[in-house]
């Protein structure tokens, strides 16, 4: 049981609290057919957030935030320049200003050192959700109910839920808006609403949530995150409110489920291993997907003529 709640609670935690974030914000993304903007995000926060961290020498939320943000407006310049000088297609120009500033994380990485600390590429590619361990759990039981114990939890479980709420609550605040751009933009712009304004916000919170997700769960996860549970999501019904809701649920479940599996998994099987997390739980998201695609009542089953 200590066990338990030493290692494997506060994983998942980390686990689950990244996957729910993403998915929430991935819902807007997949509606105002920027999925892939959710991928160049995750991409190009890296170098911005490499720099933060070294030049603040911290890894605080905040920190993180300027550099993202940074990093975000140096990537929308640059996409604009290619556009309106070189004249490139959107995304042709989208497509080679992230992976540039990909591989610009990755230099840095490697010629700063900070690739021998807890950012380094193997775990900004896929994770380290396995590092987060809750030292004051071995207590038993007793710990989920001290407030002492808590504040020895992983930070990354802080930072994971400040950027939920934050996600959470604008979404909430701002649903009507949000809904109105993602289906009928022209109408927006009409009624007063700039749906350039709420793109900025969309991709604002895609940012936050690949910030807050990055260390914890990398980039992978990111991606599949906020594009699978919300895809299959969309399968299943045509109300919003509820797609939201299934899309937090399958990404809950994706979560757990890709966690145990990973953990217990090939023990249960009889192999003296485990699987990464991270990928696990973006392979059993991709996974709901597939079964969204295949029985979805809405949009899985391909039109007839």
């Amino acid at each position: 049981m200590i066990g338990f709640l030493q290692i494997d609670l506060p994983a998942l935690l980390v686990g689950t609290l990244a996957a729910v974030t993403c998915a929430i914000v991935g819902n807007f993304l997949i509606l105002t057919r920027q999925a892939m903007l959710g991928d160049a995000v995750g991409h190009v926060v890296l170098p911005g957030v490499l720099l933060a961290f070294l030049i603040a020498g911290t890894t605080a939320t905040w920190v993180m935030l300027v550099g993202a943000a940074s990093a975000a407006l140096v990537t929308v310049i640059l996409v604009e320049f290619f556009r309106r000088v070189a004249g490139m297609d959107p995304s042709a120009a989208l497509g080679s200003v992230f992976t540039a500033m990909f591989a610009l994380g990755v230099v840095l990485l490697e010629q700063t050192g900070v690739s021998r600390t807890s950012f380094d590429v193997h775990h900004i590619l896929f994770g380290n959700i396995e590092g987060a361990i809750w030292p004051s759990a071995v207590a038993g039981p007793s710990a989920l109910l001290d407030p002492a114990a808590w504040s020895d939890l992983p930070p990354q479980i802080t930072r994971l839920a400040f950027g939920l709420l934050v996600v959470a609550g604008a979404i909430a605040l701002l649903f009507k808006e949000l809904r109105l751009v993602s289906f009928d933009p022209e109408f927006a712009r009409v009624s007063g609403l700039s749906p350039r304004w709420i793109g900025g916000l969309i991709t604002a919170l895609a940012a936050l949530a690949a910030v807050v997700s990055l260390e914890a769960v990398g980039v992978i996860l990111v991606v599949a995150m906020l594009v699978c549970p919300p895809a299959a999501a969309r399968m299943l019904t045509d109300d919003l409110h509820t797609q939201v809701m299934l899309s937090v649920i399958i990404a809950l479940a994706s979560g757990v489920l890709g966690y145990l599996i990973a953990a217990f998994g090939p023990a249960l099987l009889g192999f003296d291993l485990s699987l990464g997390a991270a990928g696990t739980i973006g392979l059993v998201a991709g996974l709901f997907q597939l079964a969204a695609m295949i029985v979805g009542p809405k949009r899985g089953r391909p039109r007839t003529a």
